[in-house]
């Protein structure tokens, strides 16, 4: 008898703790962002996580 596949139900996106949004930033920025990716070893979306988790945690509403 041969053995079934077995074809496992593949995540809803965004499961991964993650989520996907575009963005419209300046071209300045993405130059500054690629620069800071590049002196830290770090991708793009590393950085900006970094930086927005940090944004979040220190900001002031008034």
């Amino acid at each position: 008898m041969k053995e079934k596949l077995v074809i496992r139900k593949k995540g809803l996106k965004g499961e991964d703790g993650y989520k996907t949004f575009s963005i419209r930033i300046k071209e300045e920025t993405v130059a500054n962002l690629e620069a800071l990716a590049e002196q830290t070893n770090r991708s793009r979306n590393e950085i900006i996580n970094i930086l927005l988790d940090y944004a979040i945690d220190n900001c002031e509403v008034k």
